[in-house]
């Protein structure tokens, strides 16, 4: 039995024995995994430092800091996501007992990605525990020095039975993936989200794919460009622009495009000082593979900020590209790097027909005063989420599902929507052995007055909200049993 098998195994078997189920149980795993983030804090900063030159104070504000208040939210509010859930009811279910029942899935595989390698792996396993279920977590090979911790650490706080990580690169993937999940969480690009899900429909295993794609900005001439490109330098350049929800490209009109930059490069002094390759807050391309991948995407546009560049370091600096055509290498597959192409377009309907031209992308983001134009954009386009005058602070929202749509993934998590992904919802019903006569219009031999009585049941429509008293209609019932168990007979 390989590894992987190993630990699959071992978690169905923990998952079993029903230890996951009650909510104690649950609460306890979600506190020590939060000790595990404060008391490991260091262990966590100087990974992520040798990892993606990720600054010591940039990383509980991009990585840690937002797991803690799930873990917060998902003990406070976790009586309540579990408890049964109470439905509307038609009449002939009035006097029954009707409500959705969240229960847990089994054993999740989490396979995390390398840009916020504690963010994206942690997260869904917050979801995993808050929902009852075990779950094997592969962080990503590529962010070596974070998977090593997590491998090391994680087991002394969690149950490693319920909850074991698993390292290793493609063929350990592989290997995981050739076993049988009950759900499966991917975080990561489509190609091998594609693959994932290949995977997965051979045991019809349901997949969350959290992707990416090329999110667009569109900038209105009429907005306040100085705080606009301040933030969307933010959002872009934040960890060298390898976050799957960065601004990927901006549209604005050609009349603005010159102003813009120098907003920008302004910008970027700002944050990272004159010589972005010293400054502390700066982070780098994960590896020399990425940084080739970058780099080859400026080939055929035109450098209006940064360029500079040093493969020994994987650093390349904050750059702009201006007058970009849509046929540019750079807008042939996302980013994911401190590039940021500017395409000039006549207006917002240039804009909207732009972006409904591509895939759905994760993330799209628009800057305007005018309330109108943003409802319009909201309404013309699709995407995972929608960002009005801001970059990536969506993604803290935690009552927000997060998640793409078409090309950029499925299913959704953050907050409720994580225990929810995660959970079977249970329908019940649960209906007592009296009142039978309201049941004969159903039973053979059928008649036209059986018919006519259950297109009153059925159709009838009743806000059960304004009446507010379950007695009148209980009464109801009570009345209609006996009129059918007098005339139906």
């Amino acid at each position: 039995m390989s590894r992987e098998q190993q630990a699959v195994e071992t978690a169905k078997k923990a998952f079993l024995t029903g230890r996951s189920k009650p909510l104690e149980y649950r609460i306890a795993q979600l506190k020590s995994l939060q000790r595990f983030i404060v008391e490991r804090q260091k262990d966590i900063n100087a990974a992520l430092k040798k990892d993606l030159n990720k600054s010591e104070l940039g990383t509980p504000l991009y990585e840690t800091l937002g797991l803690e208040g799930e873990i917060l939210l998902a003990v406070n509010k976790l009586a309540e996501w579990a408890a049964p859930r109470p439905v509307e009811k038609n009449l002939l279910t009035l006097s029954d007992q009707v409500f959705i029942q969240p229960e847990p899935l089994g054993v999740v595989l989490i396979i995390g990605a390398w840009n916020y390698p504690w963010a994206v792996t942690i997260q869904p396993l917050i979801g995993a525990i808050a929902a009852g279920n075990a779950a094997v977590v592969k962080p990503s090979e590529v962010s070596a020095h974070t998977s090593k911790v997590m491998e090391e650490l994680l087991p002394l706080y969690l149950d490693k039975e319920m909850y074991p990580v698993v390292t290793g690169g493609v063929p350990e993937t592989q290997e995981l993936l050739r076993q049988r999940f009950d759900h499966i969480f991917y975080t990561g690009n489509s190609t091998v989200g594609k693959l994932v899900m290949e995977a997965a429909s051979r045991h019809l295993t349901p997949v969350t794919l959290e992707l990416g794609g090329k999110s667009p900005c569109y900038i209105d001439k009429d907005c306040d460009l100085s705080i606009a490109c301040r933030r969307i330098t933010w959002g872009k350049f934040t960890n060298c622009g390898q976050t799957c929800i960065a601004p990927d490209y901006i549209l604005c009109e050609p009349s603005i495009q010159d102003r813009v930059i120098e907003e920008i490069r302004k910008s970027i002094k700002e944050f990272y000082t004159e010589d972005p390759k010293t400054c502390e807050d700066y982070s780098r391309i994960i590896n020399q593979r990425h940084f080739k991948r970058v780099m080859a995407m400026m080939a055929d546009s035109t450098t209006a900020v940064g360029g500079d560049h040093d493969e020994s370091q994987c650093y390349i600096a904050p750059t702009v590209l201006r007058d970009v055509k849509p046929d540019a290498k750079v807008m042939q597959e996302e980013i994911f790097g401190p590039l940021l192409p500017i395409l000039t377009v006549s207006g917002v309907d240039e804009a909207i027909r732009f972006i409904n031209d591509r895939e759905k992308p994760l993330a799209l983001y628009v800057f305007s005063p005018d309330n109108k134009l943003i409802k319009r954009v909201i309404a013309e386009t699709s995407s995972g989420g929608v960002l009005a005058n801001d970059c990536l602070v969506h993604y803290s929202v935690s009552a927000l599902p997060f998640g793409g749509v078409g090309n950029s993934g499925m299913g959704c998590y953050h907050g409720k929507h994580s225990f929810d992904q995660l959970s079977h919802l249970r329908g019940c019903l649960i209906k007592s052995l009296g009142m039978e006569g309201v049941n004969n219009m159903r039973y053979p031999p059928h008649t036209a007055k059986k018919l006519d009585w259950a297109r009153f049941f059925i159709l009838k429509q009743v806000d059960l909200g304004r009446v507010g008293r379950l007695a009148l209609f209980s009464l109801l019932i009570v009345i209609a049993a006996a009129v059918l168990q007098r005339y139906l007979q």
